[in-house]
């Protein structure tokens, strides 16, 4: 009942956030916690550390922002050829990866995504190291306008919540239990007759189709897609943003992409408010000090809350009872 409650008062702080924050900024965290989200439903339920997610967040933002730009198709169809492409693109991946444990598994899925970085930069319809630029945003079911802010934001939190309750879903069913009980002890759950193998394969493609989807939206929120989303960084990102927020929790991916993306877009504001607040020039390079500060918040999480903010905040409550 707790539980219900909370994700209801959140859901309600969501609603009315458009009224006193910046809605394109409101939807980029939106985007982001729903890839760490993804991302943490094949860390944090099933024990696979990927380091490939940015190929199917950027992957699918290029696709959707070709289908959009280029082919002249309406929203619907681009956010769903994206989050087709990283489905598929992570079902071919998790044929290859799956079979190997730990820290194979990771390497290989770091290899395959940087192969795919490198097809994005030949490909010559994402134009290289320009990017696909001015994407539109177009209408939702040829009604609802979305070049303006505020109608996209509530489209991309209603999506973002359903992405959210099948993830909550499936960690809630028969599926999720044994995906857990993969984590925990896989001979075990071998031993028991589960085709562990199977049950990572749908988790991995679940978790890349989430990402996917995270990505396209992202391309129709910022109207262009760069390399960056599909650097091997944008997997490290992902990783810190899970692990700071709190790592096999629900609402902890969400905390820290609100954490994190918040750092990378307000930093530089808070440096040049002091330095016009104290006169010292130092404080406007804050901005470009946006990896340090990262850094320096997941080596703080790392020795002084290893369970993460959310993580933490459970064990607390749990000693207080």
């Amino acid at each position: 009942m707790n539980k219900r409650i909370g994700y209801g008062v959140a859901l309600a702080l969501a609603i009315a956030a458009p009224f006193v924050a910046y809605p394109v900024f409101l939807m980029k965290v939106l985007c982001f916690a729903l890839f760490a989200c993804a991302f943490n439903l094949l860390i944090g339920f099933t024990g696979l550390l990927s380091f490939g997610h940015a190929a199917f967040f950027g992957g699918a933002g290029y696709l959707c922002g070709y289908v959009l730009q280029t082919l002249g198709m309406p929203f619907e169809i681009g956010i769903l050829a994206g989050t087709g492409f990283a489905a598929a693109v992570g079902l071919v991946m998790g044929l290859l990866a799956i079979r190997r444990q730990g820290i194979y598994f990771t390497m290989i899925t770091l290899a395959l995504a940087q192969m795919l970085y490198f097809v994005f930069l030949q490909a010559p319809f994402t134009h290289g190291e320009d990017g696909l630029q001015g994407v539109r945003r177009g209408t939702l079911l040829g009604m609802v306008d979305l070049h303006n802010d505020l109608a996209l934001y509530y489209v991309v939190l209603a999506i973002c919540v359903g992405g959210f309750a099948l993830i909550m879903r499936t960690i809630h069913s028969p599926f999720g239990q044994v995906l857990k009980a993969v984590k925990e002890n896989e001979p075990r759950a071998v031993s028991l007759g589960y085709d562990t193998d199977r049950y990572k394969l749908l988790a991995f493609v679940l978790s890349a189709a989430l990402s996917g989807l995270a990505g396209a939206l992202k391309v129709e929120v910022l109207g262009f897609e760069t390399l960056t989303d599909v650097h091997w960084a944008m997997s490290g990102l992902v990783v810190l943003m899970t692990l700071v927020g709190g790592l096999g929790t629900l609402s902890g991916p969400i905390v820290g992409a609100l954490l994190i993306v918040s750092l990378e877009n307000k930093l530089g504001e808070l440096g040049r408010w002091l330095a016009h607040a104290s006169g010292v020039d130092w404080f406007n390079q804050l901005g470009q000090s946006v990896t340090i500060a990262t850094g320096f918040i997941f080596i703080v999480c790392v020795l002084a809350f290893r369970r993460g903010i959310v993580g933490e905040m459970v064990v607390l409550a749990k000693r207080r009872k």
